[in-house]
């Protein structure tokens, strides 16, 4: 027979909270529904250590032949054309971006990085490598020196003090958000699992800001294989009815974008089309990340951590 567990969470990394027992939440202006685009620029190898642990929702790509040219080719399209006609259709709407930048992206494509931060974009801390995700095979050392690395590379890239961190295809281990709030995380953008961001329990304090995987365009569209048309039918859909939730209290959307798969011509007009969708909208708080975690601060007291598992 199995021990007897008691009801409750499985790890003490944050508190269960039920979002209609919570204080009412106000985005700045009295805005109600925070609208955060996430811009992925990646570097991918052609063929990554032995040991780099590749996220298994792409098992199959860069594994079975190798040189794998065309799934490579596929992704740096996104670096060489795809990105270009993203900034050109966020530019036309002048939309705040926070993006997430791996730091050999950041070593071997400072152009993109200038462009960004020409337009006053938010760094992210993305990992190293789109093809070494963080897993718990890593030792903690192993792992402690990932996150220094890549921060460290961004705030160099970025110029910002400052500097949160949105991980490569979501990967953590148990450590990850204690080594990142060691290391002076300005934020975590990983967990999908809320509306609104909220206190992870770490020591010096880390806010979690859920990134939306459900419309993440890698997501419905490279994995999926949604059409282009109902990836911008999805999105729109997910952004009425969140807007429709934030009459009592605010809540928050993030907009997932991969150069490699939404800057595709044939796909392109479907995040004009969003983006025209959202601009009509009122009560939206176009903003960055690292806003949105800022003025969660300002409202919100760190709680009291959790004792334990089951508690």
């Amino acid at each position: 027979m199995p021990n007897y567990r008691a009801p409750g969470m499985d790890h003490d990394l944050y508190a269960y909270s039920a979002i209609p027992t919570r204080p009412a939440l106000v985005w700045p202006g009295g805005k109600r529904l925070a609208i955060w685009v996430v811009l992925h620029l990646e570097q991918w190898e052609l063929q990554a250590p032995a040991s780099a642990i590749r996220d298994a929702r792409f098992r199959g790509e860069f594994g079975n032949f190798f040189p794998d040219y065309r799934t490579f080719s596929t992704r740096e399209y996104g670096n060489r054309v795809g990105v270009f006609r993203l900034l050109e259709v966020l530019d036309r709407y002048q939309i705040p971006v926070t993006v997430a930048a791996n730091a050999a992206l950041c070593r071997e494509r400072p152009q993109l990085i200038e462009a960004c931060l020409r337009r006053g974009y938010e760094i992210a801390a993305h990992g190293n490598y789109a093809t070494r995700m963080i897993s718990a095979r890593m030792s903690a050392a192993e792992e402690e020196d990932y996150i220094a690395n890549a921060m460290a590379v961004v705030r160099q890239s970025s110029g910002a003090e400052r500097v949160g961190w949105i991980g490569q295809d979501f990967g953590e281990s148990p450590r990850t958000p204690q080594l990142l709030a060691t290391a002076g995380a300005d934020y975590l953008g990983d967990w999908p699992n809320d509306d609104q961001p909220y206190w992870l329990t770490q020591s010096p304090p880390l806010v979690s800001l859920p990134y939306h995987v459900e419309w993440d365009d890698a997501t419905l569209m490279a994995l999926r294989q949604l059409t282009a048309p109902r990836y911008g039918q999805i999105v729109t859909e997910a952004a009425d009815r969140l807007y429709e939730d934030s009459a009592a209290s605010a809540r928050m959307m993030s907009l997932g974008l991969h150069p490699w798969v939404a800057g595709q011509p044939q796909r392109i007009r479907y995040l004009d089309q969003i983006l025209a969708h959202l601009r009509q909208m009122d009560g939206l708080w176009f903003t960055t990340a690292g806003e949105i975690a800022e003025s969660f601060r300002t409202q919100m007291p760190q709680p009291a951590a959790p004792t334990g598992p089951g508690n």
